[in-house]
């Protein structure tokens, strides 16, 4: 089993930027591929973001192509979502969470383990 911890949101204005991290222990971060999610009331959880621990390639929903980027350092077991060009319907709590090895994709049912969440909120 893993457990995962995110930090890193926080309020910004529109066009600013923030790096979320996720801490991965309980198991090592090379076991499994690394997704990013975003939820806000009253709708489903989002995909946003993963990276494949295979050879590392990266995946992105089409809302934050070219503004979000995912990445990882295997030494710190930390996964990082730096979200550039915020909007504010960017708004919501963004969860990082783990699924088995090449099993991970942008469906929260894919990923076996979670974080609590941070709140990124984007407004002047």
């Amino acid at each position: 089993q893993v457990q995962l911890v995110e930090s890193g949101g926080g309020l910004v204005q529109p066009g600013g930027s923030l790096r979320l991290s996720c801490v991965v222990s309980g198991s090592v971060l090379n076991a499994y591929d690394i997704g990013w999610f975003r939820q806000v009331p009253g709708k489903e959880r989002e995909g946003v973001s993963y990276i494949r621990w295979r050879d590392g390639s990266t995946y992105y929903s089409d809302a934050v192509k070219g503004q979000f980027t995912i990445s990882r350092d295997n030494v710190k077991n930390t996964v990082y979502l730096q979200m550039n060009s915020l909007k504010p319907e960017d708004t919501a709590i963004y969860y990082c969470a783990a699924a088995p090895y090449q099993l991970g994709t942008l469906r929260p049912s894919t990923y076996a383990y979670w974080g609590q969440g941070t709140q990124v909120t984007v407004s002047s």
